[in-house]
């Protein structure tokens, strides 16, 4: 599917780099050809007022566990990193060719090869075989390496294959069979816990080992205050490390888990309003990069079950943008920052070329408008599950547009 007609959008709020920008853009070929102020339609072009909506770049969601397309369309994102730990896991080079395969024409799914056989932790798995069959970055799962031998070797291969290592920070160790940050919540409700600690400890590690080999290094979750000290002082040290959170992480504590409510149990689980409030502190200072759905889908046979023995998860990818959009209403950052989180740096660390408004790159595009209301509400979910710690809640921002590589995505 190619786009043959020449489409100009014109009239929007193009969310750039730098700022936000009244303009146009002119896609063609599958591409941005260009944008900003004094763009005009050219002959034979097709043109669409866009009427003030924003026009930003289709959001790219690192590190995702499942593939649903519809709900990804829903949310605006037109690409996705997904996560090794499939059935079979994505620790050969036939099943990442496999998944770099699907998907397309319409949504780019970019898998994140398994960094060691079976995600075990134990033998690192053929990773350059992996990149040859078209894995864009290297992850160790929902878990947490333990052996920093294997770490070290691992983030060595990485350095020179030029990989993003992409990392779960809570250590096996002190978790055990938690469910819930240890503190007062988890005290009142009964829960088996493991304390905040444990994410540091993994952290503090995994950035000296990254010191070490000169490896990229993402943390998908940070969720912690002192996690977030932690990245800040390697940042400023010029350690090539960076950190992602989920909107659930910034949005809720785990007051949210009150009522035993299986749908706010997730890894890693909520945290103290205090780490929240630092949470909010490190997206609006920097030091959070990127902001991923943490798309999870669970059906009722994982999460009808009592709290500590349902699984960990969220469906994340519809509201992915509208939770985000609520940090540049209330402040924290501001809309072009908003996007440079969801869709610039995540395709910066993948190598693919988009992510931005930038004449040149594939023309994956939204139109947005980040005041359209609505509720978010589980039984209408596009999601093959509806496990949402949102339900319910009111919402602003909508996807009104989509387009893949320059052809309209039917919402």
């Amino acid at each position: 599917m190619k786009q043959v007609r020449a489409l100009t959008i014109t009239g929007g709020k193009l969310a750039m780099s730098d700022g936000m920008v009244d303009g146009s853009i002119r896609l063609s070929g599958g591409l941005i050809a260009e944008v900003g102020e004094g763009v005009s339609p050219q002959g034979g072009d097709e043109v669409l007022d866009a009427k003030g909506q924003v026009v930003a770049p289709g959001l790219v969601d690192l590190g995702v566990f499942g593939i649903d397309k519809p709900a990804f369309q829903f949310g605006g994102i037109t690409r996705a990193a997904l996560m090794p730990d499939q059935s079979p896991p994505l620790d050969y080079p036939s099943r990442v060719n496999m998944i770099a395969k699907s998907g397309k024409p319409d949504l780019w799914v970019h898998p994140l090869a398994a960094a060691t056989r079976g995600l075990e932790g134990k033998e690192l798995a053929e990773i350059a075989l992996m990149k040859e069959a078209g894995a864009r970055g290297i992850a160790t799962g929902r878990r947490w390496i333990a052996d920093s031998g294997v770490m070290l070797r691992m983030l060595q291969y990485a350095a020179m294959l030029d990989l993003v290592v992409v990392t779960h920070a809570e250590d096996d160790a002190l978790i055990g069979e938690a469910t819930a940050t240890a503190g007062e919540m988890a005290t009142r409700l009964g829960l088996p816990s493991a304390p905040a600690e444990a994410e540091v400890l993994a952290i503090a590690r995994d950035i000296a080992l990254a010191e070490m080999s000169g490896a990229r290094l993402h943390f998908r979750q940070v969720t912690t205050e002192a996690g977030f000290d932690l990245v800040r002082g390697a940042k400023a040290r010029g350690v090539n490390v960076t950190c992602g959170i989920t909107p659930a992480h910034f949005m809720l504590s785990d007051l949210a888990t009150a009522e035993f409510r299986t749908f706010a149990k997730l890894s890693p689980p909520l945290r103290s309003e205090a780490d929240r409030q630092a949470a909010l502190t490190a997206i609006g200072d920097g030091t959070v990069d990127v902001i991923s759905s943490g798309h999870d889908p669970r059906g009722p046979e994982d999460k009808r079950l009592p709290f500590a023995d349902a699984e960990a998860g969220m469906a994340g990818a519809e509201t992915l943008l509208a939770m985000t959009l609520t940090l540049v209403r209330d402040d924290v950052i501001d809309m072009a920052r908003a996007f440079e989180l969801l869709a610039s740096t995540p395709a910066t660390l993948l190598g693919v070329p988009a992510g931005k408004l930038e004449a040149g790159l594939e023309a994956d595009i939204a139109l947005i408008d980040p005041e359209a209301p609505w509720i978010i509400d589980r039984r209408k979910m596009e999601a093959t599950s509806d496990n949402t710690p949102f339900d319910r809640q009111g919402a602003q921002g909508r996807v009104k547009a989509l387009y893949k590589g320059g052809i309209e995505i039917k919402l």
